[in-house]
C-alpha cells in the first residue's frame, strides 16, 4: 500500500521507476496532502527522469567481461584473455558494476606489488580490463566512464635489449645444424620472429622473398633474403602434408646457445636473433621507417628502441651544444 495511516498522519511510500529505482517516503498531515504529493512525485518521475537517479546496475563485474567476450572478445586472436580477465575477477572479489572503482583497483595492485608480482604484469592486468570498458563503451553496453580511465600504469624500466656480436653469431651457427641451423639464419636475415620462421610453409618462399602471414600483429610481411639462402630454401621437401618446411627446432636452438656460452638475458632466448638483426641492421646505416616494417611493428615508438644504435645517432650532440660553439675573445 502506497499510502498509510500511521499515528503522525498519512505517510506515503512509493518507487515510481519499479524494483530497484529510488524510493520515496513523506509523512503528511491530510489523506488529501498524501494524495497530492504522491501524484506530484509521479509526475516528476515521468516527466523528468533525470530528476530520478538511475537503477542500480546490478551486475557484476565477470558480467561485464561475458559480455565483452560475446561480442569482442572471442573474435581476438588471443584465446587466453578471457580466463586472465576472470582471474582478475575473482581477485578483485568480483564487485557490482557500480561499485567498482579506481580506489578498488589501486588496492589490488598495492597487494599484488606485496606478493612480489612484476609491475609489468600488474600493468597488463590493468590494460586487459581497461578495454574491456572501452570496448562496451563503443557498443554501447556501458554508459559510465571507464572506472580505471585515470590511473596511471607503472612506469617500467627499459630493459636490456640483447644482440649478438659477429663473432658470437659465428659461435652459434657452428653449434647448429639441419632445421635448427636453417631457422635461425632466416631469423637473423628478416628479423622474424622464432615462431614465424619455424611455421614457414614451401609456398611462403617465393620470388626472392620469405613472405611471412598469420604475424603477431596479424598483418602480412614480405621480406626480401639473399639469394644464397633463398636457393637454399626452394630446394627444401616439405617435412609435412600441409606443407611445412622444418620440424620443430627449438629445443636444438637451446642446447646450442647452451653449447656456446652465450649469456642472455631472461626471457630473450630465440628473440635475441629478432634483437641481433635489427641492431645491426640499424648499424649498418639502416632506415628506422624501413626497419619498422621489416619488424612489422604497429607504431614506431616500438622500433625506436633500436635508434641509437645507428652510427650517427644524437651525434650532433658533440657540434651543437653550447660549449662547442663558443667563442673565446
Amino acid at each position: 500500500m502506497t499510502i498509510k495511516k500511521v499515528t503522525s498522519g498519512w505517510r506515503v511510500d512509493i518507487q515510481p521507476g519499479g524494483q530497484g529505482a529510488k524510493r520515496f517516503r513523506k509523512t503528511l498531515s491530510t489523506k488529501a496532502e498524501a494524495l497530492a504529493w504522491e501524484a506530484w512525485v509521479k509526475t516528476q518521475v515521468i516527466q523528468t527522469p533525470a530528476w530520478q537517479p538511475p537503477k542500480k546496475d546490478k551486475r557484476k563485474l565477470s558480467d561485464l567481461v561475458d559480455l565483452w567476450h560475446e561480442h569482442h572478445g572471442q573474435h581476438l586472436k588471443s584465446k587466453n584473455t578471457l580466463p586472465k580477465l576472470k582471474n582478475i575477477c575473482t581477485a578483485l572479489g568480483n564487485p557490482f558494476a557500480d561499485d567498482f572503482n579506481a580506489e578498488q583497483f589501486s588496492a589490488y595492485r598495492a597487494r599484488r606489488l606485496e606478493a612480489g608480482i612484476s609491475a609489468n604484469f600488474i600493468n597488463r592486468d590493468h590494460a586487459y580490463l581497461r578495454a574491456v570498458f572501452n570496448e562496451l563503451k563503443r557498443l554501447g553496453y556501458w554508459n559510465k566512464e571507464n572506472p580505471l580511465s585515470k590511473i596511471r600504469q607503472f612506469k617500467i624500466e627499459e630493459k636490456e635489449l640483447a644482440y649478438l656480436t659477429q663473432d658470437q653469431i659465428r659461435q652459434l651457427l657452428a653449434c647448429l645444424s639441419d632445421d635448427a641451423l636453417r631457422i635461425t639464419k632466416i631469423c637473423l636475415s628478416t628479423g622474424a620472429r622464432w615462431s614465424e620462421a619455424e611455421s614457414l610453409k614451401v609456398s611462403q618462399v617465393r620470388d626472392g622473398m620469405i613472405h611471412l602471414s598469420r604475424t603477431k600483429s596479424g598483418k602480412n610481411r614480405s621480406i626480401p633474403i639473399d639469394a644464397a639462402l633463398y636457393a637454399e630454401l626452394a630446394a627444401l621437401k616439405p617435412k609435412t602434408l600441409g606443407g611445412n618446411l622444418f620440424k620443430p627446432a627449438y629445443n636444438q636452438f637451446r642446447h646450442a646457445v647452451e653449447k656456446s656460452n652465450l649469456q642472455l638475458p631472461q626471457g630473450q632466448l630465440s628473440h635475441v636473433l629478432r634483437h641481433t638483426f635489427a641492431s645491426h641492421f640499424m648499424m649498418n646505416g639502416g632506415n628506422i621507417l624501413v626497419l619498422q616494417r621489416l619488424l612489422g611493428h604497429s607504431t614506431l615508438a616500438m622500433t625506436m628502441r633500436y635508434a641509437h644504435m645507428a652510427p650517427d645517432h644524437l651525434q650532433e650532440a658533440k657540434t651543437l651544444n653550447p660549449l662547442a660553439r663558443l667563442t673565446l675573445y
